[in-house]
């Protein structure tokens, strides 16, 4: 029997499918509907979802509040939960991940290892430019992190396109070429797509999180 990993404010399934790859049996929950995501999902309130039954965690909570991007200034008031979802998480004793946009790192800073950093170029040149920051329990190593000044002009230029077209403001001009740079295929929502991590992210630490559960069970 795969473990169960309980994926919060999941989208349209980005992390998911990477979790799912990696080897776990994904259940995903937000409060807005998700025609697109690819497991077994639950439309209900994040914040207030039964935690029981799971043997891991991931979660994605809204980025607009902690995000240098956004401009808005009712879109920037979107609540902050990071710390809310940690303490949750942390009461249940099992492994978690808690994923956001780069402006948020001050709010990921509480463990005592951090965060770490993951890119689409730390998985091969034809991923674009993406950083993500993940907190998790137990830490992991984030992968070595150089190739990123220049890369989005020259996958643009091996791909034919302006290189404005591998900028994420751009996926609605474009949607099969972001469905190939981020590796999904389930849905061509340009919302979906410019909100979404590509699941090369999260495969490579549901494999660290399979080790940490296997560990766990063998001190049992």
């Amino acid at each position: 029997m795969k473990p169960r990993l309980l994926d919060l404010f999941c989208g349209a399934g980005g992390a998911a499918m990477g979790y799912h790859r990696a080897g776990f049996e994904v259940v995903g929950v937000d409060i807005n509907p998700q025609p697109h995501y690819p497991f077994e999902f639950h439309q209900a309130d994040a914040l207030t979802y039964p935690l029981e039954g799971f043997d891991a965690y991931h979660a994605s909570p809204p980025c607009q509040g902690y995000s240098h991007g956004v401009r808005n200034t009712e879109v920037k008031q979107t609540p902050k939960l990071i710390d809310i979802v940690r303490k949750r998480y942390q009461a249940m004793g099992r492994p978690y991940v808690i994923e956001n946009v780069k402006g948020a790192k001050d709010y990921m800073r509480e463990v005592p290892e951090g965060y770490f950093i993951l890119c689409g170029t730390m998985f091969g040149d034809d991923y674009p430019v993406r950083h993500r920051l993940f907190e998790a329990v137990p830490f992991i190593w984030g992968i070595p992190h150089y190739k990123c000044l220049g890369h989005n002009k020259s996958l643009a230029k091996r791909l034919g396109v302006n290189r404005r077209m591998v900028e994420v403001a751009t996926v609605h001009e474009n949607i099969p070429l972001w469905q190939k740079l981020m590796g999904i295929d389930w849905t061509d929502d340009p919302h979906e797509l410019s909100e979404a991590i590509p699941p090369a992210y999260t495969e490579y630490i549901g494999k660290y999180l399979l080790v940490a559960l296997k560990a766990t069970l063998e001190m049992k």
